[in-house]
């Protein structure tokens, strides 16, 4: 076989993962015969991670380990991956082995048959809580709703992309990033390979609370312009909830003699809650412009091996 895969795996504090992560990731892919690179981006870790990459880096040529100056995020990772690889298919994957090294086959083969896109499809999430499992149910029916591009519902960044695929990726140059999204905008043949998530299988998740809502939010708002449509709708059903009111509390003060004024102030805090709302929304689009007109790189590599 002459064609060749990258594998492309941003880390981020993966110290106790990182061995049993390498060795199943380079059994499945010596078990599929291709020729092949992985690309490992450390993404600023701050434990051992850079020390075992570069034991694996020195130890297996076809192993390159890049260094980030720090923590520029898990999207910018897999660009920094994506922009050094030169496999004739790309794969997007994780280190912590909830998505199964093993599952590449099957990608390969969709892309054998094809496929420009084979994108992982959870069929069951394993070792997560069900408050996750219900955040992320309703996220992603969210994400499909709000986005103008139609987004596979389960899915993550694990995929195989074609390299054709894979040099438009390079042309997307957005500081805030959400591949999924891109993929699904660039409107190519993605068929979705099935699997079950596995739970990690060391250590634990770096995607914190606030990591989860910003990439949440650059699904939403980088896909979309539906919530600036939603003011216009807020809006006018504020009004007409205003003016009703208005008509109640009048009828209601001549009949029981209430303090009208009272209705006025609740009515007051509720219109300021959904100014401020509906100024957020705004705020979320006018800093991302405000990302793009600095025009500063997407990330910086400190050092890299091989």
């Amino acid at each position: 076989m002459d064609k060749k895969i990258s594998l492309v795996i941003p880390v981020f504090n993966e110290q106790e993962v990182m061995p049993e992560s390498f060795r199943r990731t380079k059994a499945a892919m010596e078990d599929i015969g291709y020729p092949y690179e992985i690309i490992y981006v450390d993404d600023g870790s701050r434990d051992g991670t850079w020390e075992i990459l570069s034991s694996i880096a020195g130890e297996n040529p076809e192993v390159t380990a890049l260094r980030f100056s720090r923590n520029f995020g898990h999207q910018l990772a897999v660009t920094a991956g994506m922009d050094a690889a030169d496999g004739d298919a790309v794969i997007i994957m994780d280190a912590d082995l909830q998505d199964p090294p093993e599952v590449i086959a099957d990608m390969i083969k969709a892309w054998e048959q094809g496929a420009d896109i084979a994108y992982g499809k959870r069929l069951k999430r394993h070792g997560e809580t069900a408050m996750k499992k219900f955040t992320a149910w309703c996220y992603y029916r969210l994400l499909s709703a709000m986005s103008a591009y139609p987004i596979p519902l389960d899915t993550g960044d694990f995929r195989l992309l074609d390299r054709a695929v894979a040099d438009k990726f390079k042309e997307f140059r957005e500081h805030n990033r959400f591949l999924r999204g891109m993929s699904a905008w660039m409107g190519y043949n993605a068929v979705p390979v099935e699997y079950v998530r596995h739970e990690r299988a060391a250590g634990k998740t770096k995607y914190t609370l606030k990591k989860m809502l910003k990439l949440a939010a650059d699904g939403i708002f980088g896909f979309s312009t539906k919530p600036l449509s939603m003011i216009t709708y807020l809006g006018s059903g504020v009004i007409l909830a205003g003016l009703a009111g208005i008509v109640i509390t009048a009828i209601w003060a001549a009949a029981a003699g209430a303090a009208a004024w009272l209705w006025g102030l609740w009515a007051l805090v509720l219109l300021d809650g959904i100014i401020l709302i509906c100024m957020g929304v705004q705020g979320e689009y006018i800093q991302r412009i405000y990302d793009e007109a600095q025009g500063r790189p997407l990330y910086v590599v400190k050092e890299k091996i091989n």
